[in-house]
């Protein structure tokens, strides 16, 4: 079988098409893969990273504000639109692939329409609970639609033909025990496990808000705290010190820039606080873990605040908006969370109902599927 796939501009999109790649080779040790992805996009990175071949196209996005910069730009996109899937079309009438899949992101949308046009199967993946522009546009055309939540389907046209699959999760984030994750990392069940983190970059409000809780739980004990800080937030632990924070002698506060054992960290935990990532809820849903989110407003289609009602709504997470956040209202949150034990064992169990842990295989079945 011959694969290509197309996703790229953020993790978000290219991980899960890494992820289906993975799986598919696993199935298939024979199977041919190719991803196409922009020139300049950290797609390149990270698909090489995991072993694969990656062709490059040219694409951008339309920016909103109609500024002389800004219209320049966009004059400049749709030329490279155009010229994209002509580059496009050319990658695949050499690779001759068997199916194609789409999984979001600028790039997605060229390949995958020259796809339609040459005639090649295409699926698409929906990583969010409001669909990407790109994913709507292609809804129509392409054989099927495939969903990690639900109250995405609403959003698409009424011609396309929608899957519920999930998001592909990492094998060692559904194999880690609890017990033994706790285990590994020195912690008991003296007092409930925070785990946050406001994505590899950090962020700034999520950080300072932040502060306050732990400055608390340097104090009082109360909560053990595992928290990253990020890429930019590394003026944070000079923060706790202002605030009385010895981070050398605190022995319930684990506060560093990056969490490399999320597997870990996230099986030991009983509260998650972070933004409202596809990937990161699908991961916490997996795990069974009542979460505080808040969501990142400056996304596309402010996706993330949708991600998050979504876990709302069933009762499986609270939601502070990030316009609403405060140290206070954090700390007001948190407790409210962690002192009732019937009511966080009620969000673990619903959190734990939303959970899809085997998209992978439905993924690879739809694919054989469409082959066929």
């Amino acid at each position: 079988m011959r694969v290509l796939l197309a996703g790229g501009g953020t993790a978000g999109h290219i991980n899960p098409a890494i992820a289906i790649a993975g799986y598919i080779k696993e199935q298939e040790p024979d199977a041919q893969i190719l991803f196409i992805g922009n020139r300049d996009g950290m797609e390149q990175r990270l698909v090489k990273n995991a072993g694969f071949e990656i062709k490059s196209v040219v694409i951008s996005g339309f920016k909103r504000s109609l500024s002389p910069r800004n219209i320049a730009h966009n004059i400049a996109t749709v030329e490279r639109a155009f010229a994209s899937r002509a580059a496009a079309k050319k990658i695949i009438r050499e690779f001759k692939p068997d199916i194609c899949i789409g999984t979001g992101g600028y790039v997605a949308g060229p390949v995958c329409l020259a796809a339609v046009k040459l005639g090649v199967p295409t699926i698409i993946h929906e990583q969010n609970a409001y669909p990407g522009i790109t994913n709507k546009m292609l809804s129509k055309d392409v054989d099927r639609v495939m969903l990690a939540n639900p109250d995405a389907q609403k959003l698409f046209d009424a011609k396309a033909v929608c899957e519920i699959t999930g998001n592909p999760i990492r094998p060692s984030i559904l194999n880690t025990k609890h017990d033994e994750a706790k285990k590994k990392l020195g912690l008991d069940d003296s007092r409930p496990i925070i785990l946050s983190f406001g994505g590899s970059l950090g962020a700034k409000c999520i950080n300072e808000a932040m502060a306050e809780l732990i400055a608390r739980s340097a104090k009082d004990k109360k909560y053990y705290h595992i928290h990253a800080y990020g890429q930019q937030g590394t003026w944070m632990p000079d923060l706790l010190k202002e605030k009385g924070v010895d981070l050398n002698t605190c022995d319930n506060l684990d506060i560093r820039q990056y969490i490399d054992n999320m597997d870990e960290c996230l099986a030991a935990c009983d509260l998650v606080i972070s933004r409202a990532g596809a990937i990161t809820l699908s991961e916490v849903q997996a795990k069974g873990r009542p979460a505080v989110l808040i969501p990142s407003p400056f996304v596309a289609e402010n996706h993330q605040f949708h991600n998050a009602m979504s876990m709302v709504n069933q009762k499986a997470a609270m939601i502070i908006e990030q316009k609403n956040l405060t140290g206070e209202k954090l700390i007001e949150t948190v407790d409210q969370m962690l002192t009732d034990k019937a009511v966080l064992e009620e969000y673990r169990k619903n959190a734990q109902k939303m959970a899809i842990t085997d998209a992978n295989e439905r993924i690879y079945k739809i694919v054989k599927e469409i082959v066929k």
